[in-house]
Formats: structure tokens, sequence, C-alpha cells
């Protein structure tokens, strides 16, 4: 039974937390299917994840402002995204084998619903407002930063200025600069919005647009480095 008491003192080993109410831990494993319809809302995971969601967010916010003393906004934003986007929530859930615990109706434990990417994810983050639930902020913070620790490592990457990471790897493949046209403006003096196209030598151009030229031409180096496995998409 996969709530059975000692499944359960299994996974909470895992995780390093003993919950002083097990039944938030239930919750947090228990997929919609497996839950009558009546009772979907209250004895699903599905409000532990919109809660883990956010305490996930915070701690990451919260662990990179500390660690990046010297980083602006952008460059937070592109780690955080880094950190808290649904396929590195579903690897988490993964190395913690989350699957081997979920609760699942039939017919999603009969279409591989254990491991499923969309499942892991949203179970990781239930688990995530779980904890928080079950013992406050700092049980679920300390969490968090074990249980990420290695996205929390590579979003140094993440968090690199577009355009200087693009230039270094145009650079390290003896091709020329990338050059940064625009395409087109429109809008109001005011307020105009700048379409420009990155440009590099034996490779399509990637448009973006930004309501000025430096944001277009960051989205712009962002989108190609993305397009080209360079970097990894943040969902």
């Amino acid at each position: 039974m996969p709530t059975s008491a000692g499944r359960l003192e299994q996974l909470e080993d895992r995780i390093g937390h003993t919950f002083s109410d097990r039944a938030i831990l239930v919750r947090a494993l228990s997929h919609s299917s497996a839950i009558s319809p009546a009772k979907r809302v209250q004895n699903s995971y599905q409000r532990l994840e919109f809660l883990g969601d956010r305490v996930l967010g915070l701690t990451v916010a919260d662990i990179l402002l500390k660690r990046h003393p010297d980083d602006n906004e952008g460059e937070l934003s592109r780690k955080l995204n880094a950190v808290v986007r649904r396929q590195a929530c579903a690897e988490v859930a993964r190395d913690l084998e989350l699957g081997r615990f979920l609760v699942l109706g039939e017919s999603e434990a009969r279409t591989g619903g254990a491991d499923k990417d969309a499942i892991l994810a949203d179970v990781c983050e239930a688990l995530i407002g779980a904890i928080y639930c079950d013992a406050g902020l700092q049980k679920a913070y300390d969490f968090i930063a074990t249980a990420f620790a290695g996205h929390l490592r590579s979003a140094r990457k993440q968090g690199a200025d577009p355009k200087t990471e693009l230039q270094e790897w145009a650079q390290s493949r003896g091709l020329p600069p990338p050059n940064y046209d625009v395409r087109k403006r429109t809008g109001p003096d005011h307020a105009p919005t700048f379409a420009i196209a990155v440009e590099i030598d034996g490779f399509e151009p990637a448009l973006a647009s930004g309501s000025s030229k430096k944001a277009a031409e960051h989205q712009a180096a962002e989108d190609f480095l993305v397009r080209e496995g360079i970097w990894s998409a943040a969902e």
C-alpha cells in the first residue's frame, strides 16, 4: 500500500523530514485520479502544489540574492527560471523516487503516471507545500536548498548575460561576432517597440522584440542560445 506507515517512513528518510501530521504527506502524494470527484479539492495534491510553487519561488529567489550579490534583476530572473522550471522539479522528484510513493487512480497508473514529467513536477511542488504546512518555512527552505542544490549550481550559466555568452560562443567556434539588425520599429515615440534579429553566419537569425534596443537584443540573443541548445529552456 503506497501510504502504509513503513513506506511513508522510507520517504521521510529520503526527504530528511519526519511529518508531525502524515495526513499532509499522504495528500501531497495523492493524484486527483485516485480521489472521488467530490473530495478532489480537499484530498488531492492540487492545493499543496499551488502553495509549494510559491514557497519554491520565494526560497530560490532568496538563495540567489545571497549567492549572487552583484547580479541585476534580469540575471537573477534567468537563474530563478532555470531552477524552478517544471523540468527541474520533475528531475528532483526522480532523484527522490517520488514516483514509487504516488497514489494514482487505476487508469493513470496503467498509463505510466508515476513516470510522467507533469505529474512528477506537480508532486515535487506539493511535497514542498506539505513540508511548509507541517513544519514552517525554514524546514521547507532547508529541503529546497538540498534537493535543488545541483540546479542552483548549474543556474550560474543561465544567469550569464546572453549577449556576452553568445559572443563568446561564436568566438570559440571561429565565427564573426553576432550582428544585431533592427528589423522594425513600431509604436509612438514615447513607447516604441523594437524588433531585432541576431545574425550569425551559418545560422538562422533569431528575432525578438522589446521596449528598447538593448532589451530586444538581449532577448534575441537568449532565444538564439536556447534554440541552439546552448542554454536549456526556462519553463
